[in-house]
């Protein structure tokens, strides 16, 4: 929010400095009205900045402490093929093909630190990725493999922006999540929590408990 109330503010001078350049340009002074454009310009571009990273920001969900993001059950179709049903956040449901033995799930998390702390932002998180993979390694490099992207697609996301320019975004924190993997097994359940750095995943039924038991044998 405060975040919003700063955009807001430079929206303001940005109107102030409009309204300045339009007084000068009827005066006929040409300089400082070209002054006042540029000041306008420049504020005007960080107010709109303000508000789309605000706007990305309320796409991601706070992380407060280890909390349940996740839910996936597996059903199996075939040889190394599985249905896996996701529900996030107990809203999303859908059936994902999967290929492989094993399930990785992947998540951006982003932190904050000074200067960017005082303005009260918490850490957030996004699924970013659902994908199959094999145990042996051999299989990894041969065999078909399944990815599912779980990241909304944004014009401005803030976790690339830090990634991509940390110079630029002093304030922000952002790296992957421990990234969890499973094995797939037929009618497996897991559950999927995140830590304020990690993703964890425990099995629910006893079909996951016996897969994660007979895992790697």
């Amino acid at each position: 929010m405060n975040l919003l109330i700063a955009s807001g503010v430079f929206a303001l001078i940005a109107l102030l400095f409009l309204r300045a350049m339009l007084r000068q340009i009827r005066r006929g002074r040409v300089l400082r009205a070209g002054g006042s454009a540029a000041m306008c310009a420049a504020t005007a571009a960080i107010g709109t900045a303000g508000v789309m990273l605000f706007i990305s920001y309320l796409g991601y969900q706070r992380l407060t402490a280890e909390q349940l993001v996740a839910e996936i059950e597996f059903v199996q179709s075939a040889s190394e093929e599985y249905t896996a049903r996701l529900m996030i956040d107990g809203q999303i449901d859908q059936l994902l093909r999967m290929r492989g033995d094993e399930w990785q799930l992947d998540a951006r998390v982003l932190t904050w630190k000074p200067p960017a702390t005082i303005l009260g932002l918490e850490p957030v998180y996004q699924l970013e990725r659902l994908s199959g993979r094999y145990t042996s390694v051999d299989r990894e490099r041969s065999a078909p493999r399944t990815v599912h992207s779980l990241a909304a697609e944004r014009p401005l996301d803030l976790w690339s922006l830090a990634r991509n320019f940390p110079k630029f975004t002093p304030g922000m924190d952002a790296y992957y999540g421990s990234a969890t993997y499973l094995p797939m097994a037929d009618g497996a359940r897991f559950r999927v929590t995140l830590s304020r750095d990690a993703l964890i995943a425990r099995p629910v039924n006893e079909a996951a408990r016996q897969a994660i038991g007979d895992w790697g044998r």
